[in-house]
């Protein structure tokens, strides 16, 4: 197995990226890996976040704040793991396989939201695009249903 020095964690806040977030710092702390938190912000996200879209394609100065804002909240559990944050504008996609090769990432580990049927056919999800074309392993996780029973276990007579 390679050595993992560099970990990309691509953020939207979710719950599922937090999830992520979690085991992206277990993972970096474990292997004595850096961490590069990204967030890919689209004009679609401001649509989204009440400011409509922009005539220019300068980002509200707010809307990056609050961001900046969100990303410094994203503390790892000690300071064994080194951690960086970057905001980007763009196509998640593509920025996120950018963050990856120029930080030249040993693993991206994401959350995925699970969605199936139309949605999903309609607009296949940013962690499908990334495990499909990005250069590195993709770890994707998703975060466990709230209320879901364990499976019962099995013994042994």
């Amino acid at each position: 197995m390679q050595p993992i020095r560099t970990i990309l964690h691509p953020t939207d806040f979710s719950d599922c990226s937090q999830a992520a977030f979690r085991l992206a710092c277990s993972l970096a702390r474990d292997h004595g890996a850096r961490l590069v938190v990204l967030h890919v912000t689209s004009l679609p996200d401001l649509a989204y976040q009440g400011y409509g879209a922009p005539d220019s394609a300068a980002l509200p100065e707010e809307y990056l704040a609050k961001v900046r804002q969100d990303l410094e909240l994203l503390q790892p559990p000690g300071p064994q793991v080194p951690m960086e944050r970057c905001v980007v504008e763009g196509d998640p996609v593509s920025e996120i396989l950018r963050a990856a090769k120029e930080n030249v990432a040993d693993l991206i580990v994401l959350g995925t939201h699970g969605k199936t049927g139309l949605p999903h056919v309609l607009m296949r999800s940013v962690a499908e695009q990334v495990v499909r074309k990005a250069a590195c392993p993709v770890l994707t996780v998703k975060t466990p249903t709230v209320g879901r029973q364990p499976a019962p276990s099995r013994k042994s007579h």
